[in-house]
């Protein structure tokens, strides 16, 4: 049979123009961004193209540790809580997901800052948790209280992906693994988490990158005791080593992209993953 060659219709004048703003608004302010740290990370200060700040990188290995730590145990539990829930709320009726959704993402509309401060004052010596228990525990400061401010902010973004892969599961299979003799917890083992393994992967990425790279909850939750690796982009840039600054932002930039890639590898537009 001779398969037919279909033309592609050429994009029209004005989807160009209606494009052209958008096109506009990435150039500057995500390619030129980029672009401006590639150059200070490998320049020196007189403009000199160096690989120093590359290379003095090392004296920093032990924030990048303690940073990746901390994001992993916060990624970690973020997947204990947030597989679960998300389960039972992809086993929710319908007209009750919706409703469980919005109450999920209700602390989102809540700017970042008002929610860290939140739990400063949940948190600190004289706050609500030691007024409630009546007991005198000292918890800002502590890395207990940066993985507890990061599970709080980030575990929608673990349980959104999750949700939408489980709900997108064919009741019918779940049906069929229990009339074959399998247990409620053999369904979830064998059926249900074999065919969400594309929206743990995002959930994960999603909740490491913002958690490893994250300066402000570190702040304020860590009380000054430790430094992350977002603080000390932060110290850089302002105290103007602009060179060493963009260097461990180029560092992390190529992190970003290495989850993104592993997310990618794992997931597509049909499962609920953020295709990039």
């Amino acid at each position: 049979m001779q398969q037919l060659d279909i033309p592609k219709k050429k994009p029209s004048f004005m989807r160009t123009i209606a494009a052209a703003p958008h096109i506009v608004w990435a150039v500057m302010f995500i390619v030129l961004p980029l672009i401006v740290v590639v150059w200070y990370a490998f320049t020196d200060a007189e403009g000199h193209v160096s690989f120093e700040n590359i290379a003095g990188l090392s004296d920093y290995a032990d924030t990048f540790l303690l940073s990746l730590e901390l994001s992993v145990i916060a990624t970690f539990v973020c997947l204990l809580i947030g597989y679960p829930l998300a389960y039972m709320m992809a086993r929710a009726p319908k007209h009750r997901q919706k409703f469980l959704v919005m109450l999920l993402m209700l602390p989102m509309w809540t700017n970042l800052l008002i929610r860290t401060y939140s739990i400063m004052a949940i948190l600190d010596d004289g706050g609500f948790l030691n007024t409630l228990l009546g007991t005198d525990l000292h918890i800002i400061g502590t890395k207990g209280a940066v993985i507890f401010g990061m599970v709080y902010d980030f575990l929608p973004y673990m349980v959104l992906p999750i949700y939408t892969c489980i709900s997108k599961i064919d009741r019918h299979m779940w049906e069929a693994a229990e009339d074959l003799g399998c247990t409620p917890f053999q369904v979830i083992r064998k059926v249900i988490l074999p065919l969400s393994t594309s929206g743990v992967v995002s959930g994960v990425t999603m909740v490491l990158v913002p958690s490893i790279s994250t300066f402000y909850i570190s702040q304020k939750l860590g009380g000054g005791t430790f430094e992350l690796i977002g603080d000390t982009i932060e110290r850089q840039f302002v105290s103007g080593a602009l060179n060493t600054g963009a260097a461990i932002s180029f560092i992390m930039m190529l992190l970003i992209l290495l989850s993104l890639a592993i997310m990618n590898r794992f997931t597509d537009a049909d499962e609920g993953g953020v295709i990039v």
